[in-house]
């Protein structure tokens, strides 16, 4: 896991591991097994500036590849990574791209995760009693502790209740809060939340530099 490994306790969510892993041998999983633990290879903790956190993985087939809201490119926008583009341009100027692609964030230090990291196909939140949220608490409680100044976004009510651990810390930490980009909810206040300026103000208050959104 790319350094993760030193701030976790893997040990302690070998049944989760186990349980996930018997799921993806009956039934259709997503991401791809090979995938799950995508966003912490793109970004290791020492790099980490920002962390989006979400609800669960895309379920229709071809979108979801580890990394939360992203797709790879050639697969049509999902209506949350739409809802985040019009945001992306109305915040921060960045014309819509069909391009669906996450990474080159998370190569600069966006941690893109959800509170739980598989789905099954066609039924969103179908693994959320897995056990994965005690997993992702531990994630964003080592990266409470990391050192650098760290954003937190937190999209959606099973993110927010991640709040409070996100801002126990010792160091820089800027903590938003929003409802989900799904077309359900946006309306609702993620439209005019100005996240991206507002992570990239604070990287810059402590001399870091700007996410290229």
């Amino acid at each position: 896991m790319n350094g993760w490994e030193q701030y976790l306790d893997l040990q302690k969510f070998a049944p989760l591991f186990a349980r996930v892993d018997e799921v993806y041998r009956h039934k259709e999983v997503y991401p791809p097994r090979e995938d799950l633990f995508a966003a912490f290879a793109l970004t290791p903790p020492e790099k980490t500036r920002v962390i989006i956190l979400g609800q669960d993985p895309y379920h229709e087939p071809g979108q979801a590849h580890g990394l939360a809201f992203s797709v790879r490119p050639g697969v049509k926008l999902p209506p949350s990574l739409v809802n985040i583009f019009k945001e992306r341009e109305s915040d921060v100027g960045v014309p819509m791209s069909q391009n669906g692609d996450l990474t080159p964030w998370a190569q600069q230090g966006v941690l893109l995760l959800n509170t739980v990291l598989t789905v099954e196909r066609g039924s969103a939140n179908s693994h959320k009693d897995f056990g994965w949220q005690a997993f992702t608490d531990a994630v964003v409680e080592a990266a409470a502790k990391l050192p650098q100044p760290v954003a937190f976004v937190l999209w959606g009510a099973q993110a927010q209740k991640k709040a409070a651990v996100a801002a126990a810390s010792d160091y820089p930490r800027l903590v938003l809060q929003s409802p989900h980009p799904s077309p359900l909810s946006s309306y609702r206040g993620f439209f005019g939340s100005k996240p991206f300026s507002k992570i990239n103000a604070f990287l810059e208050t402590y001399a870091e530099t700007p996410i290229q959104w």
